[in-house]
C-alpha cells in the first residue's frame, strides 16, 4: 500500500459556455473538410495533398476527443480551393449542418518545412472565430494539427484544449527486487513516446513546468531522496537545494517560477516553496506531522496539501504564504494527493475507502465530492490542461502491476494510456500556446 503515495511521500463563446455549466451545454457541429494544397509536393512527412486529409482527420479527432463538440469527417464534406481557405463561400456549406467551419491549407516551403494555416468559421454569424498558423517539419505535421485543435477548442469553449499535452511518467521495468524506474514522456494520445532518463538511478514524482519546457523530480543519486530539476532534453539537471535533507512532492507553481515540496528534517515533514532556479527556501507548515502534496491554485495565491495532522489523513488549504490553513476533507477514509483544477473549481485528490483506492474530486470549498473511478489501487490524479480529464496511476489487483489512466469527469470508463511497459506517477502537462 502506497496511500501516503508515491506521488506525495516520496512520492463560451458565442456558442456554450465555459467552466462547470459547460458539461450541460448544448453540444456544437463542426464541419471540418479536408485542408487544400496549392501544389502536391512530396515532403518527409508525406505529400502535401495527403498530409492535409490527415490534419484534417486528426483535428476532427480532437475535437471529438473533447466530449463537448461534433466534429463532421473530411470525406463527409465537399472540397474547396486554397484561396477559399481565408475567404469561405458561406452560402456553399449552409446545408453541411453545422455551426462552424474549419478550413485552411497546407503548403511545402523551399526550406523542407511546411506551413499549415487553420482558420475556423461561425457559419451562422458569418465571421471568422480563429486563425492559427505553423511552419513545422513536415513529419510534424500531427503537432500542427493538435495546435489548431486547442485553438478552435478555446474559442468554442472558453477553455484551452489539451491536444498539443504530454504526459510525463514513471516507466517501471526489471523485477522486484531490481526494479528500474525511468522518466518518460508521450504525447496525450499515445504518440510520440521517449525516455527522459536511462534507469541508472532510481526516479519518482516527475512534474512538467506549465511552459512544458522543465522537469523537477526525485531522485535517490547519493542514496538520499531529493528533488531535482532538468531541462526537458535533459539537459542542466542539478538538485533543486543545497543542503543534503530528504525532500520530496515538488509542483511548480502557475507561472513556473516557484517550486512548491515536502522536506523532513528533526523528525518533522513540512511543506516549503522555493524559486524554482534554487535559492534559500520558506517553510510553510509547522504542525507537528506530515504535510506533503502541495497543489497551487491556477492564480497562484493558494496551495492544497495533504496532512495527518489532526491524526488522519486530510486535505487542507493555505494561503501560498503558508497564512490562513484550514481543514479542507471531512469525509470517512483517508485523503491524499490533491490537485487543484486549472479551471480553479475542482480539486482532485486520491481517497481510500477501506477497502480500494480510488480517485475523487470536490468543489474548492469540502463540498460536492464524489468519485469518479473504481478500481482496485488508483492514486496520483492530475489534470489535463484543459481541466476535462485527468490522468492517475492504476495497480491491478494481485500482481501489482502499475499503468496509466485518463479518466474525464462523467462517468465514462477509465481509458488505458498505450505505453510500452508499466508506469506510475504520471503527470499531465504542457498545453500549447
Amino acid at each position: 500500500m502506497r496511500f501516503f503515495s508515491a506521488r506525495s511521500m516520496i512520492a463560451a463563446s458565442a456558442f456554450m459556455l465555459a467552466a462547470a455549466a459547460q458539461a450541460q451545454s448544448p453540444q456544437l457541429v463542426v464541419a471540418v473538410p479536408s485542408l487544400p494544397t496549392p501544389k502536391n509536393v512530396k515532403t518527409d512527412g508525406g505529400e502535401t495533398g495527403v498530409l492535409g486529409i490527415q490534419i484534417a482527420q486528426q483535428i476532427a479527432s480532437d475535437l471529438r476527443a473533447s466530449g463537448n463538440i461534433v466534429a463532421i469527417n473530411p470525406d463527409e464534406l465537399r472540397v474547396y480551393t486554397p484561396t477559399e481557405a481565408g475567404a469561405p463561400i458561406y452560402q456553399n456549406w449552409m446545408s453541411a449542418g453545422a455551426g462552424a467551419l474549419v478550413q485552411g491549407y497546407v503548403q511545402a516551403r523551399d526550406d523542407g518545412r511546411i506551413t499549415v494555416a487553420c482558420y475556423l468559421y461561425d457559419l451562422k454569424q458569418r465571421r471568422e472565430m480563429a486563425r492559427k498558423g505553423f511552419a513545422v517539419a513536415a513529419e510534424d505535421w500531427r503537432r500542427a494539427a493538435h495546435r489548431c485543435a486547442d485553438a478552435f477548442h478555446k474559442s468554442i469553449t472558453g477553455l484551452p484544449g489539451h491536444f498539443d499535452s504530454r504526459i510525463v511518467y514513471v516507466a517501471e521495468t526489471g523485477s522486484r527486487t531490481s526494479p528500474v524506474k525511468r522518466l518518460a514522456i508521450i504525447n496525450w494520445d499515445g504518440t510520440n513516446h521517449n525516455y527522459l532518463t536511462q534507469g541508472e538511478v532510481t526516479v519518482l514524482s516527475p512534474r512538467l513546468s506549465p511552459d512544458g519546457q522543465r522537469i523537477t523530480y526525485i531522485s535517490f543519486k547519493d542514496g538520499t531522496p531529493h528533488i531535482r530539476i532538468m531541462d526537458l532534453d535533459g539537459g542542466n539537471d542539478r538538485p533543486l537545494l543545497q543542503q543534503g535533507a530528504m525532500s520530496f512532492a515538488p509542483a511548480f507553481s502557475p507561472d513556473g517560477g516557484r517550486i512548491a515540496f515536502s522536506l523532513a528534517a528533526d523528525g518533522n515533514t513540512d511543506i516549503y516553496v522555493v524559486n524554482s532556479n534554487g535559492g534559500r527556501p520558506q517553510r510553510l507548515t509547522t504542525t507537528p506531522g506530515i504535510d506533503t502534496a502541495p497543489s497551487f491554485s491556477p492564480d497562484g495565491k493558494q496551495i492544497v496539501f495533504e496532512s495527518d495532522r489532526g491524526g488522519a489523513q486530510q486535505l487542507y488549504i493555505m494561503d501560498a504564504d503558508g497564512s490562513g490553513q484550514r481543514r479542507l476533507s471531512f469525509g470517512s477514509g483517508g485523503y491524499g494527493s490533491p490537485t487543484w483544477s486549472p479551471r480553479g473549481d475542482l480539486i482532485a485528490f486520491s481517497k481510500w475507502t477501506g477497502s480500494a483506492l480510488r480517485i475523487g474530486v470536490m468543489n474548492v470549498n469540502g463540498s460536492g465530492e464524489k468519485l469518479v473511478t473504481d478500481g482496485w489501487q488508483d492514486e496520483g490524479p492530475s489534470w489535463a490542461p484543459d481541466g476535462e480529464f485527468l490522468v492517475f496511476e492504476r495497480s491491478q489487483q494481485g500482481s501489482g502491476t502499475a499503468g496509466v489512466y485518463t479518466v474525464d469527469l462523467v462517468g465514462s470508463p477509465p481509458t488505458h494510456l498505450a505505453i510500452p511497459q508499466p508506469g506510475s506517477d504520471p503527470d499531465w502537462s504542457g498545453a500549447s500556446e
